[in-house]
Formats: C-alpha cells, structure tokens, sequence
C-alpha cells in the first residue's frame, strides 16, 4: 500500500478567477490547496490498522461492512480483505481509499500509474459507442458516463478520485443552470397571469378579493438542475476550497434532491431528461446538458452504497454518507472487452453482428419446461454475403429469417491466467457447452495480459471411443467424421492497448 500525492505537485492547477467554457479544461486539484492525501490499494490485498496513516480511518472501513470486503481475524488481528472491485472510498480523515485491480504482482505498488492510465481507458471506452447506435452494452448507466474528450494523461497518472472529478468539471464549467417556464398556481390578492375560473368558485367565493390563478414563471428549479447540484455536493469533499465559491456560485440558490426524492431517483432522473429534451436548446448545449445529468445521476447512484451499521448516531460527522465509488471489475472487464472484440470484427467485415450477453434456454425436461439457461458474454453471428445489411437488434437472430450462422461463442474471464494449463475445468465445460449450444465454429475464452507477449492457444479437443475391446483410441480433436466440434482458442486480451494479442486465429474468417 502506498500514499500519494506526487500529483499535487506537478503545477496542474486551474485559475479560480477565470474559469470560462473556452479556455478551461478542468485540472484539478489546485496547487495552492493542501495536498489531499490517496491511499492506494488493490484487488485481493489485505488491509489492517497498520496500513492506515489514521487508524481511525480502518476501523470506520471495519464498522460500514462493505460487500468489497471481508472481514478476517488472523494472529489475533483483524484484517479486510479487498475484493474484485475498483473505485474510492472517502474516507473520515479526508484521505481517499483508492482501490485498484490487481492482475498479478506485477501491477502492484510500481506500476501503479501504468494501472491508473488503462483503468481510466476502460472507463472512457465504455462511453464512446455510436451515438447513432440504438443498442448500448447491457449494465451501462454505472460506466457509461465519463467523458470520451477528457485531456491526455500525464505520465504521472492522477489518482482515480482526481480523474473522476475533471470528468465532472470538464462538463460543470460548460453549462449553466438551465432555466425554463415553468406553470405556477397561486391564491393570491392581485390577478396575474390566467384565471382558474373553477378552482376560484370552489376556493374565493367567500373572499371575492383573491385570485386563483396560474402564470409561467422563468425559474432554474428543475429536476435536471437539482440532481447536477446534489451530485455537486456529494463531490464537494474532494475540491480544494479556492475553487469551490466560484463553482457554486451559479448554483448557489438551487436546492439539491430530498430524501424522499433520492428514494425514487431513477424516476427522477427519467422525468429530468425529459424535462431536458422539449427545452429550445442548441444540438450542443442539449447534449452537453444531457451528459452532465447522466454523470450527475450514475455518482447518486453510487452513494446509495452502504455507509455503515453500528455507527454512532450522535456523531452525525461519521454518520453522514460518504463519498463512494465501487465498480464490480468483474463486469467492467466483460463490458469493455466485449466492446473493443465486437468493434474488431465489425471492422473485418459488415457480416459480422454481435450480440451481448443474449440468454438462452440450453436444456429443456421431457415436458419442455426450461432447465438450464446459458448466456455467453458475446456472440457473434456471420451473415452470407446477401444479408449483410439486415437489421441489427440485441436479441439473437433467428436462423430461418437470416442465412447464416453463429460464428464466433465468446466467454470473457476477468482472472489471472499465467498460461494455457491454468485453465479451470468448469471454464472448459462452459465454453465448450456454449460452443455446442450454438454450434459456433470457434470458442474463445478471453483473459486479460499486461503486454503483447502472449499469444493466441488453440486448445485441442481429445474424443474417446469404444474400440470394441478394453483400450480406447483417441482421436485428435479436429474436425472429422466423427466429431463436430468447435475450434476452442484461449485469447489473451492486452489491457494496456485494449486489444487481443497477436495476429487473428488464422481461420478467422473461414468460421
């Protein structure tokens, strides 16, 4: 585990008197602040008080029972185990947890920028899908909302916390408070705007001197508006103050979602791009708008994490919900991956369609009732010649309306594989049951490296049959009259270009 803050010093800082859209890309923290101090940790590391510089800070972690970690008691010291997640943890001291995945020793304590630059990658990658596009990878309003257009990296990668919060600026400094009319309906003693006529008989027929009217008024207090400056709060701990007074200022006389309101958030943020989408906004402003409330409401999201059980309700300091950002890196390195192979084969060839994670019913009962489902992470079906232009949808495409064939069953593994012997059994019976499920004619499985070193492994099947006496013969797993079976491949995935290593499998295109 290591404290950093080498960031702090490299002279990035923003002017807290002239921040405008044209100018300013949000570099953060400012220079003149105190240097907010990072923890860093990764995946499958366990944690005690002595990695803390306040011991404090660990027994909070101990007592908010996150699910990233387990508690362990060893030697007669407790320990928290770090799980497969990513993210930040703020934590009562004002120091940031930053957790970090861990592929082998290798990625820990000197690489830790190296990790910083292709986590920060995977997360911007996972938002630049064609806008035109109407289908989105499954699961993507946790990961969908960082911006494509952020400012190349330094060599010292920013902390995960930093590079969070200049997604947020990078979008808060384009956009003001968006007004609109908005319909207001008052009681009052002088007519303004347009008569109720049946609400005043029902409610001023005894008091003839008041009105029941309605009028549009020019307000900010939209839900859109609310949520940006509640996820503009939430951030506030991480902004050295010099600049928050500027930041807020706009949003100063704006109040942020109530309790009840945070209950029933995905609504919310529902009525709150509709509200966006009918006002007369410019192609830009509208999308720029949009992408800030989708950012504002994914960092909402994450602070309904657990903040704790047992903790001292006198003490509303500790009390009060912290700043936290967990990412399963299980499905984040699906997501991305998935993307990055789709692109390469759509690339090769406008045959090639993918579809992501389509579930399907593998084995049925004698009554046909389901069984056994399957649900590979990608597909990809290959289409003849003549049908290269049929639609594209996210469910699988029906064979008897399209002439060709499901190429390519791809099962997408976030685990350390040091090579092609460390394969478990249950990840071979699965995708070779995949493989068969949708008699693909290749099955990947695809585990992530660090580096271009490793190559593809074709994996051989071996078929036993009954020789007719005690012995078997084996025959070599290659397509033959007596077997049809896919061509199985181990595929490493390098995460530092987001690519697969090598040259493509070379029946690629004769799948």
């Amino acid at each position: 585990m290591r404290t950093h803050n080498q960031y702090y010093a490299q002279g990035n800082y923003i002017n807290a008197d002239n921040i405008n859209a044209d100018s300013f890309y949000a570099r953060i923290p400012n220079s003149k602040a105190p240097a907010a101090k990072v923890v860093t940790v990764f995946e499958h590391q366990r944690l005690t008080a002595h990695d803390f510089p306040h011991v404090s800070d660990f027994h909070w972690l101990m007592a908010q029972e996150f699910a990233v970690f387990t508690i362990k008691r060893k030697q007669g010291q407790w320990q928290l185990k770090v799980g497969h997640h990513i993210g930040i943890i703020l934590l009562p001291s004002g120091m940031t947890l930053e957790l970090l995945p861990k592929l082998d020793q290798s990625t820990q304590y000197n690489n830790i920028a190296q990790t910083r630059h292709w986590v920060q990658g995977m997360l911007s990658d996972l938002t630049r899908l064609d806008a035109r596009q109407s289908r989105k990878l499954p699961s993507m309003k946790n990961l969908g909302q960082f911006s494509d257009q952020s400012m190349p990296l330094s060599v010292e990668a920013p902390p995960l916390s930093d590079w969070l919060l200049e997604q947020f600026l990078q979008r808060l400094v384009r956009y003001q408070p968006t007004q609109h009319y908005q319909a207001q309906i008052n009681n009052q003693s002088s007519l303004q705007g347009r008569l109720l006529i049946k609400e005043q008989l029902r409610h001023n027929s005894m008091q003839p001197h008041k009105f029941f009217c309605e009028r549009s008024v020019l307000s900010q207090d939209m839900l859109a508006n609310r949520l940006i400056k509640s996820a503009l709060v939430w951030l506030m701990p991480l902004l050295p103050r010099s600049i928050c007074t500027p930041l807020l200022q706009p949003w100063q006389p704006l109040f942020g979602l109530n309790q009840r309101e945070r209950q029933r958030l995905a609504s919310i943020y529902a009525q709150a791009k509709q509200q966006l989408s009918v006002l007369p906004l410019q192609k830009q402003q509208l999308q720029a708008a949009q992408q800030l409330v989708d950012l504002a409401y994914w960092l909402l999201q994450q602070s309904k994490a657990s903040t704790g059980y047992g903790i001292d309700p006198t003490r509303p300091n500790l009390s009060q919900p912290k700043l936290c950002l967990l990412i399963d890196m299980n499905q984040a390195f699906e997501k991305w991956a998935s993307q990055r192979i789709a692109s390469m084969f759509q690339q090769l060839s406008s045959n090639y369609h993918p579809f992501y994670q389509i579930q399907s019913v593998w084995l049925n009962d004698s009554e046909g009732q389901a069984c056994v489902s399957i649900r590979p992470d990608l597909l990809i079906y290959k289409t003849a010649d003549n049908d290269n232009n049929q639609n594209q949808s996210d469910t699988a495409v029906s064979k008897e309306t399209v002439n060709g064939c499901y190429s390519h069953v791809i099962d997408i593994k976030w685990k350390y594989l040091p090579h092609a012997g460390a394969i478990t059994a249950s990840d071979a019976y699965q995708l070779t049951s995949y493989a068969q499920a949708y008699q693909a004619g290749q099955g990947w499985m695809v585990y992530p490296v660090l580096g271009d070193k490793r190559r593809p492994v074709a994996l051989k099947q071996q078929m036993y049959r009954d020789s007719g006496d005690s012995k078997s013969d084996i025959i070599d797993g290659t397509k033959s009259n007596h077997s049809n079976h896919a061509d199985l491949w181990l595929i490493p995935f390098d995460v530092l270009t987001g690519m697969v290593n090598g040259d493509l499998p070379a029946n690629l295109n004769e799948a």
